[in-house]
C-alpha cells in the first residue's frame, strides 16, 4: 500500500487544478522540445557497487528480441521468448555473473539454450545465461557477482552471437528488463566495472581510522546525510621517483598525525596521501623553513596559492600559512578542489597540480602506501568537470518532454516510505545518488553513481546549469554534506519549485521522501541541474 499511496500524494488539488499536473507542463518549454539526443558517456564505465549488475564488463546492445510473444527467427513463427538478448560490443565478450550464488547448472541443453549455465541466488532467484560459446565454471561452484561464467557464442537454436539472458523467480520465468531495473542494474547498455564499496564510517568502526575511509567531519552527526559510498584504491606510485629513492618515510609525530587524520576526516580522503605530502615538503615539519621559491609552513604553499585555498583548521579565527593545522588542513582543500576524487588519474592530476613534476607524483604516492595507502571516496570512472559554483553544460539542449519529467517523478514517488542504506540500489532501500541514477534509468538515461560524477557528467554535455528560481519539476539539486565543505555530497529531485519540495533519499532516520530544499543556498555548494531531452537509445535525433 505504501508505493500506491505514494504515487497519489503529488495529486491534491491545489484549486481544482493537479498540482502534479500543474507544475509539469512547465517542463515542455523551449525550443525542440520533442527531440531526444545520444548521452553523452562520462568515463569507462558505470562501477558496480550494489548486490546486482549487468552480465556484461563491456558496453552492450538491448535485442529488440525482448520477453514475451516474439517471432522465431529460425522456427518463423511467434513463439514465447523467455529471456531478453543481449550483444555485446564491439564483438563476443565475456559473461558475468549478475549477482553472487552457486552455479546450479553449468552444460549442454537440449532445448535451444546450447551451451548454458544457470546460478541460483538468495530469495528463489535464478538467472540463465544461453548460447555460449564456452563455459568456464562447474556445477557447485559458488561465484560473486561479475564472476566470469562463460563467453558470449552462438550455440544452440542462434542465428548469431548473443546472450540470452533469463530471470527466473520461484521457477518461473519474469522479464528481465523491469527485474534488473528494479534491483538497481538496468540493462541499460553501459559498461560497468568493478567497483569498490565503502562503508560509512561509524560502519567501519569510527572515524579517523587508518584506512582513510573515514567520511565525516568535526561536528557531524552519525545519521548526516550520505550518499553512494564507492571508491577506489589510492594508486601506486609509478617512475620515475627521486627524494623517496633516498629518504625512507619517516616516523610521524603524534601531534602531526592527528592532523593530518582531522583534515583527512573533514575532507574525506585519505589521511595517508596528506601523510605523503608532508613527508615529500618538510619531513612532517622537521624542515618548514620558507624554501628558496618562497614555500612557507608544513605543507609548502606559495603565499599566492595559499590566499586562495587557505583553510582555519583549528578553528581559532585566523587563517595562517605558518600554522601547522591550517597548513595541512588546506592541502586537503586544495586537493579536493584539484579533482582528486575524479578516479584514480584524479588523484594523479590533483597531486600534479600541488607541484608540477612526475617524480613528485610518484614519491608522494610512495610515501602514501608506506604509511597504508587507502580508500577515496569518489567515482572511479572519473569524469572530470568545470570547477564547482562555475557554470557548465550546454544551455542549447532541448529539456526533457514532460511526460518522460511525468514518469521520472511518478517513479521516484513511487519509492517514498523506502529505507536510506548507503550503498544500497533498489528495490526497497536506496542513498541519494542510486534513487535518483535509478529514475533517470528509468526513462532511458544512464548517468554515474555518485552525486559528484552525476554533477560532473551533466556538465560532460548532457545537462545545464539553471540558476535558483527559474527550476522545474524534474531538476537536479546538489549541495555539499558529509564530503566536506568543498565537494558535493548529497543529490535530489526537484518535486515542486513553488513549495520548493523534493523527493530524494534524504538520511537514514527520514528515508525516501518529500523534503524542503528551502535551506539549500545556505550550503557551501548549491546548484540545479537540468538534464536534456537525452537517452541512450534516442528515438528521434537531429
Amino acid at each position: 500500500m505504501k508505493k500506491i499511496a505514494a504515487i497519489l500524494l503529488p495529486l491534491v488539488l491545489l484549486a481544482g487544478i493537479p498540482i502534479a499536473a500543474a507544475v509539469l507542463v512547465m517542463a515542455v518549454a523551449g525550443p525542440a522540445a520533442g527531440e531526444q539526443l545520444r548521452t553523452v558517456a562520462c568515463g569507462t564505465g558505470i562501477p558496480a557497487t550494489g548486490q546486482w549488475r549487468p552480465p556484461f564488463t563491456q558496453r552492450y546492445t538491448v535485442s529488440r528480441r525482448g520477453f514475451g510473444q516474439q517471432f522465431h527467427p529460425i522456427h518463423l513463427r511467434w513463439e514465447h521468448h523467455s529471456g531478453q538478448d543481449l550483444v555485446s560490443q564491439p564483438g563476443p565478450g565475456p559473461v558475468v555473473a549478475i549477482g553472487p550464488g552457486r552455479v546450479a547448472f553449468a552444460g549442454v541443453s537440449r532445448n535451444g539454450y546450447g551451451n548454458y549455465v544457470d546460478v541460483t541466488h538468495a530469495g528463489g532467484v535464478t538467472s540463465r545465461y544461453g548460447h555460449l560459446a564456452r563455459v568456464d565454471v562447474r556445477r557447485g561452484q559458488p561465484v560473486t557477482a561479475g564472476e566470469g561464467l562463460g563467453v558470449e557464442g552462438s550455440t544452440g537454436t542462434s542465428t548469431g552471437n548473443h546472450l540470452h539472458l533469463e530471470i527466473l523467480v520461484a521457477g518461473v520465468a519474469t522479464d528481465p528488463v523491469p527485474w534488473m531495473l528494479a534491483h538497481g542494474a538496468p540493462l541499460n547498455g553501459e559498461a560497468v566495472t568493478a567497483g569498490t564499496t565503502v562503508t560509512s564510517a561509524a560502519a567501519a568502526g569510527g572515524r579517523g581510522g587508518g584506512n582513510g575511509a573515514a567520511t565525516g567531519g568535526a561536528g557531524d552527526s552519525v545519521d548526516t546525510v550520505m550518499e553512494g559510498g564507492i571508491g577506489f584504491e589510492l594508486p601506486a606510485p609509478g617512475s620515475p621517483r627521486q627524494a623517496s629513492l633516498r629518504n625512507p618515510p619517516l616516523p610521524i609525530p603524534a601531534k602531526v598525525k592527528a592532523l593530518y587524520q582531522a583534515a583527512a576526516a573533514r575532507y574525506a580522503i585519505p589521511w595517508t596521501l596528506l601523510a605523503g605530502i608532508g613527508m615529500e615538503e618538510t619531513g612532517h615539519g622537521s624542515t618548514s623553513a620558507t624554501s628558496s621559491a618562497g614555500a612557507q609552513g608544513l605543507m609548502q604553499f606559495m603565499p599566492a596559492t595559499f590566499s586562495a585555498v587557505g583553510v582555519d583548521g583549528d578553528r581559532d579565527g585566523i587563517v595562517d600559512i605558518r600554522n601547522d593545522a591550517d597548513s595541512i588542513t588546506s592541502a586537503a582543500n586544495y586537493l579536493v578542489r584539484s579533482g582528486v576524487a575524479d578516479g584514480p588519474d584524479g588523484v594523479v592530476r590533483a597531486l600534479y597540480a600541488y607541484n608540477h613534476a612526475t617524480w613528485y607524483v610518484n614519491d608522494v604516492l610512495h610515501y602514501a602506501h608506506a604509511y597504508g595507502g587507502g580508500i577515496v571516496l569518489g567515482d572511479p570512472t572519473g569524469c572530470d568537470a568545470p570547477a564547482l559554483n562555475d557554470g557548465g553544460g550546454d544551455p542549447a539542449l532541448p529539456p526533457l518532454t514532460s511526460d518522460r519529467v511525468r514518469q521520472l517523478l511518478q517513479w521516484a514517488g513511487s519509492q517514498a516510505g523506502d529505507a536510506y542504506v548507503m550503498g544500497a540500489g533498489g528495490p526497497d532501500a536506496w542513498d541519494c545518488s542510486s534513487l535518483v541514477q535509478a529514475a533517470f534509468a528509468r526513462i532511458g538515461i544512464s548517468m554515474p553513481r555518485t552525486a559528484g560524477a552525476q554533477r560532473a557528467w551533466l556538465a560532460k554535455g548532457n545537462g545545464f546549469r539553471v540558476q535558483p528560481g527559474t527550476e522545474r519539476p524534474g531538476d537536479v539539486i546538489f549541495w555539499d554534506s558529509y564530503l566536506g565543505p568543498s565537494r558535493i555530497g548529497h543529490v535530489m529531485l526537484v518535486w515542486d519549485p513553488a513549495t520548493r519540495t523534493t523527493i530524494e533519499a534524504r538520511s537514514r532516520s527520514l528515508g525516501v521522501g518529500h523534503f524542503s530544499y528551502a535551506a539549500g543556498p545556505g550550503h557551501h555548494i548549491f546548484e540545479i541541474w537540468r538534464v536534456g531531452n537525452m537517452a541512450d537509445q534516442p528515438t528521434v535525433t537531429r
